[in-house]
């Protein structure tokens, strides 16, 4: 654990004064990412944000995973584990964004959906975000690939995803600052928005492992779902094996 938070040289901005509240360790992740005309997602906003850019598009990330070692921090400095949510399934559909208020740059989530109820609600009570319970399952092949199914629960729509992914590299790599990867991997804050106010929530984690990855989606309604239309070509992909990642409150952006 110190190692990882004493580690803050790559951060964009210092770590936030006050404690972490939770951890998680992210697992098997793929990123696949398309761009999407800036003024299109800009609509897509709520006030106070608006679309970063790279290559003059705006970016709709999908990213499966599952989570682990999720723990969160007592009053008395103990870390507890919640039953039911320290492992589950998630998928996020996401975009980048920044701060009209003050410029920082960040992750903005249309959606996330998880498997586990309790932390279905647990993250829309605390973090306000748009959270959705699912039925998930992942399943890992012999020669090293993932196979990921969600379909999204008490929805009035048919909100599905089914993919198989892999790693294509021998070993993992770090993005360069100015490159794609690091654009899209290498956020340390999320921000929402809750009665008309954005809120940031600050997170901490080592710089990304990434991996070339290659993936089979054979469906993918998540973001049409939140009025997002993807573009009639390949998504960039990449891939992770796991982090550990360290959260702190939500606080107001200003």
């Amino acid at each position: 654990m110190s190692e990882i938070l004493d580690t803050v040289a790559h951060r964009p901005y210092p770590l936030p004064t006050g404690a972490w509240r939770m951890t998680q360790r992210w697992n098997d992740l793929l990123f696949a990412h398309w761009p999407i005309p800036a003024d299109v997602m800009a609509h897509l906003l709520p006030p106070g944000l608006e679309v970063d850019l790279f290559d003059n598009y705006a970016w709709a990330g999908v990213v499966p995973f599952w989570m682990d070692r999720v723990r969160v921090r007592a009053m008395d400095q103990r870390t507890i584990a919640i039953p039911t949510t320290t492992s589950f399934c998630e998928l996020n559909l996401r975009t980048y964004v920044r701060s009209r208020a003050t410029g920082l740059s960040g992750v903005y989530f249309f959606s996330l959906d998880a498997e586990s109820a309790l932390a279905v609600l647990g993250a829309r009570i605390v973090f306000h975000l748009p959270y959705f319970l699912a039925n998930m399952r992942l399943d890992r092949e012999s020669e090293g690939a993932v196979r990921y199914y969600s379909r999204r629960l008490l929805s009035s729509r048919n909100v599905e995803f089914s993919a198989k992914y892999r790693s294509l590299s021998p070993a993992p790599v770090q993005s360069g600052a100015g490159t794609i990867e690091h654009f899209l991997t290498e956020r340390y804050c999320l921000f929402t928005s809750h009665r008309g106010r954005i809120l940031v929530g600050d997170i901490h984690h080592l710089p990304w492992p990434l991996e070339a990855a290659e993936a089979e989606i054979a469906r993918n309604s998540l973001p049409e779902a939140h009025g997002i239309v993807l573009p009639k070509r390949p998504p960039m992909l990449h891939f992770a094996r796991e982090l550990q990642v360290y959260i702190w409150p939500l606080r107001e952006d200003r």
